[in-house]
């Protein structure tokens, strides 16, 4: 979770200066470099997928995700991202239900709810109608989608090799981008290319930990773990830009919060049965 905001911190420091394409094709090429160094000599086996269109659609998720974040996430503070970023497993939750088939009880879909409401709050609707609502809220908001639609679509390739995923991951963003890239090229400067190949990096590491901690423990355990970026966030938002979390905010992070533990509580004890 660390090595996301990071990445998040160092793509909203980059697009001061660069344009959305420019930081999300730097994100995904130095990620590929990573994930091409980690497979090594057994790259030539591991780019050949198992489920090849599966791999694709997910891959293609991610980098709806990352150009919809990063426009959003240029204009909201990183605190404020970070939380509505968190409706992400609620969703994932939902849409386990209603595409892979996997039974959700009416508990777990008012612990969705309540999550919503909860990011309601901390985009401020009631502001809608007054047409002063951030946009960067919706886009955000949208991100969340996309990017729940990406860990679910993550759900189905288990049979996968995980570092042929992430090598997938990091590759078709990386050749997406290229195309459009000599439109918006701006050459960086020393600090842009740090910043660059950092958020690379960081991406590279953070889905690499992720796919490790998933493998030597239960999803339910990690899960809660996904929380800890509320922290992350808020010292990076105050460090950097001097953002403070706004009341709105932490009440809207405490209800998400909560929702998602309970959610994660009803899955651990799955025993415990829906209907009182």
């Amino acid at each position: 979770m660390l090595c996301f905001v990071a990445l998040d911190s160092m793509m909203k420091l980059s697009l001061a200066t660069y344009s959305v394409l420019e930081v999300s094709w730097a994100r995904f090429f130095f990620s590929t470099v990573f994930a091409l160094l980690l497979a090594g000599r057994q790259m030539p086996q591991l780019i050949i997928a198992k489920q090849p269109t599966l791999q694709l659609f997910r891959s293609f998720m991610l980098c709806v995700t990352t150009a919809v974040f990063n426009v959003g996430i240029a204009v909201v503070p990183l605190p404020t991202g970070t939380t509505i970023m968190m409706l992400t497993p609620l969703l994932v939750t939902l849409f386990s239900a209603l595409f892979l088939g996997e039974h959700v009880g009416w508990r777990r879909f008012s612990g969705i709810g309540l999550g919503l409401v909860g990011a309601m709050i901390v985009m401020r609707v009631w502001e809608l109608a007054q047409g002063q609502i951030n946009q960067g809220y919706v886009l955000l908001f949208s991100a969340a989608i996309t990017n729940a639609i990406y860990q679910t679509t993550t759900r189905s390739l288990r049979r996968e090799d995980p570092r042929t995923t992430l090598i997938y991951s990091a590759l078709v963003g990386a050749f997406g981008t290229s195309f459009l890239l000599p439109l918006f090229w701006i050459w960086p400067t020393w600090q842009g290319w740090f910043l660059f190949v950092g958020s690379g990096l960081a991406a590279g590491l953070g889905h690499l930990c992720l796919i490790r901690a998933y493998t030597a423990a239960p999803a339910a355990v990690i899960a809660p773990f996904y929380y800890t970026s509320i922290i992350w966030s808020a010292l990076a938002g105050y460090v950097i830009w001097q953002d403070l979390p706004a009341l709105t905010t932490l009440f809207g992070a405490a209800l998400i919060i909560g929702s998602g533990l309970y959610i994660i509580w009803r899955e651990r004890n799955p025993k415990v049965p829906d209907v009182v």
